[in-house]
């Protein structure tokens, strides 16, 4: 086994997939960048650092998925909280049907 290229391999797998995730735990309800990572860590086992996923939402920002907006606490910073736009879940509706035909072509052939 090449664990070299199986790292980069596994890498790629979950940049490519990250922004993914992200829109599907934004689908629901709106979150804050501390409880996103909570969430991926939890529900996915991928390591996210706010180096990779603050940048990310940015760019979902900028391409129209996202919106953001901050929200005053009782005690402590305010927690600037995410959520999908129309156009962040019209494009996650697309991106789930490309998912699930990638998977069953996968399995296909994986068998």
């Amino acid at each position: 086994m090449n664990e070299e290229f199986l790292h980069k391999w596994q890498s790629q797998v979950k940049k490519g997939t990250l922004a993914f995730i992200l829109l599907n735990l934004l689908k629901d309800k709106e979150m804050y960048g501390y409880e996103i990572i909570d969430q991926i860590s939890r529900q996915v086992a991928i390591d996210i650092a706010e180096g990779t996923l603050y940048p990310l939402l940015n760019r979902l920002k900028t391409d129209g998925l996202v919106d953001s907006k901050w929200v005053e606490q009782q005690s402590g910073i305010p927690r600037k909280y995410y959520t999908l736009t129309l156009t962040g879940k019209a494009t996650l509706d697309e991106m789930s049907e490309f998912w699930n035909s990638l998977d069953k072509s996968i399995k296909k052939i994986s068998k």
